[in-house]
Parts: structure tokens; C-alpha cells; sequence
């Protein structure tokens, strides 16, 4: 029984022994009985008695040893043994593992049903950019998401009408020469997704990477100041033609 909770042979033998002995018994008569080695048998019996599981005491000058009985060994590492398991429920529960790696995907009915899912597993927050009949597509979800406690923040290109509380939107110029399309989401900080188009073909990324979050979460809000200077300050930037030049460059 003790080898199966981890106990060894020897250790087994001296327990064995002193359970079964109705008196203290000193090393000798231990060693005498158990097989275990007379080099070996202070090292078992400190370490059984380290574990709890034998006592030992000094009577007339001589050092004796006692096993706990057996009813009460067994309760303490029954005990024991369910305070291991507990801990190690908790151990597995606090513990993740974040999957780093960057994944790519080609297909864009693929990389639209990978931004849908995203979306439903977002328990805290949401940050989105895309163009306004890709917005469209999820504004009904991302509204049940913000009506169950989900921050939706997004960035939309082109028209939209909304029921979303925090929703900016960008009216594109037509001297936006080098707009493309794009889209962007952020979940829960942790996770994102990003889409364009490359030699007319949707390509996305999609990773848990901290650094590539990071950096596209500030990618995010910088498109989104972007927006929302040259909105409130359009005229004015307009009339700088090394601002306006500048400004016609960037994607966003």
C-alpha cells in the first residue's frame, strides 16, 4: 500500500515491521526484521519520520521507533492524497498556455467566418476596423455583444448607420490614392486578426502574439486619430498641400 503512495521498499519494510510489533522497537531489531541494511536503516527511519508516519522517543538511553497505527496512517494519507488532487485541479485551472505562432489564411469566405467567431468569443472587448459592407455584415452581432457588456470600439470606412455606442467613421476622399481595403480586429486584447488585399486576393494573419496585439491595437487607434483629425481639421489640412500629400499616403 505505501509503495503505491509513493513510498520505497525500504520504507514500506520499517513501517511494516513496527505496525505489526506490539512494543517500540530500537534500530537493530528493526534492521533485524524489515531486511532493510544497518548502513541504510537511519536514513529510512528519519525519513519516515520526516513524513509523519512513524514517532520515535527515548527510553533508558536507548532511541525507539513506533509506526502510527495502520487506521490512522490511512486516514492521513487518504487526507493527503485529496489535498494533492486539489491542488493540482487549481494548478490546471490558474495555468494557460498562449499559442503564439502566427497562422495565415487565403480565403476570404474563410478569413469572414474566422472574424465572425472571433467576435463571439469576445467576453471583454472589441476593437474593429473595416469598410462599411464588411462592417454591416457583423453590426448585428457586434450590437448583441455591446448589449452584454462587451466594449465594441470600431473604425468603419464608408457609411453606416448604427446602433453601436463607440463607432467612429471615416468618409474617404477621393484623392485616398493609396486606400485600401483592409480589416482589423482586436479581442480581449489578446488575440487579432488581420485582412487585405494582395494582388487581388483577401490574405489574413491571425495570432495571439502579444507583440503583433500590441502593435496592431496601436495600429488601430492610430488610424483612428488619423480619422479623427483630418475630420475635425479637414479644411486646415487640406489647404497644406505637404500635410494634404501626406495625408492621401496613409492607408487609413
Amino acid at each position: 500500500m505505501l509503495q503505491k503512495f509513493g513510498f520505497s521498499q525500504y520504507e514500506s519494510n520499517v513501517y511494516e515491521v513496527l505496525v505489526s510489533s506490539g512494543d517500540p522497537l530500537d534500530a537493530t531489531t528493526i534492521v533485524k526484521y524489515s531486511n532493510v541494511p544497518k548502513a541504510k536503516i537511519y536514513e529510512v527511519l528519519s525519513r519516515m519520520i520526516d513524513k509523519g508516519m512513524i514517532m520515535d522517543t527515548i527510553s533508558e538511553k536507548k532511541k525507539l521507533y513506533s509506526a502510527l497505527p495502520l487506521e490512522v496512517a490511512i486516514k492521513k494519507l487518504t487526507q493527503e492524497f485529496q489535498t494533492n488532487i486539489d491542488i493540482l485541479k487549481n494548478n490546471s485551472q490558474k495555468r494557460t498556455f498562449m499559442d503564439d505562432r502566427v497562422w495565415t489564411l487565403k480565403a476570404n469566405s474563410s478569413i469572414l467566418v474566422q472574424f465572425e467567431k472571433l467576435i463571439e468569443e469576445a467576453e471583454h472587448s472589441i476593437l474593429i476596423s473595416a469598410w462599411s459592407d464588411d462592417f454591416t455584415e457583423y453590426l448585428s452581432l457586434l450590437e448583441e455583444k455591446e448589449m452584454s457588456g462587451v466594449k465594441v470600439e470600431g473604425l468603419v470606412i464608408g457609411e453606416i448607420q448604427s446602433n453601436l455606442s463607440n463607432i467612429h467613421v471615416l468618409i474617404p476622399s477621393e484623392k485616398h490614392h493609396l486606400l485600401e481595403r483592409s480589416r482589423l480586429i482586436v479581442v480581449d486584447e489578446k488575440e487579432i486578426l488581420f485582412a487585405g488585399v494582395e494582388n487581388q486576393q483577401w490574405q489574413a494573419m491571425k495570432t495571439m502574439s502579444q507583440p503583433f496585439v500590441k502593435f496592431f491595437t496601436d495600429f488601430f487607434y492610430h488610424d483612428l486619430a488619423l480619422a479623427k483629425v483630418t475630420e475635425k481639421f479637414y479644411s486646415q489640412l487640406m489647404d497644406d498641400e505637404e500635410i494634404k500629400e501626406l495625408l492621401m499616403k496613409l492607408r487609413y
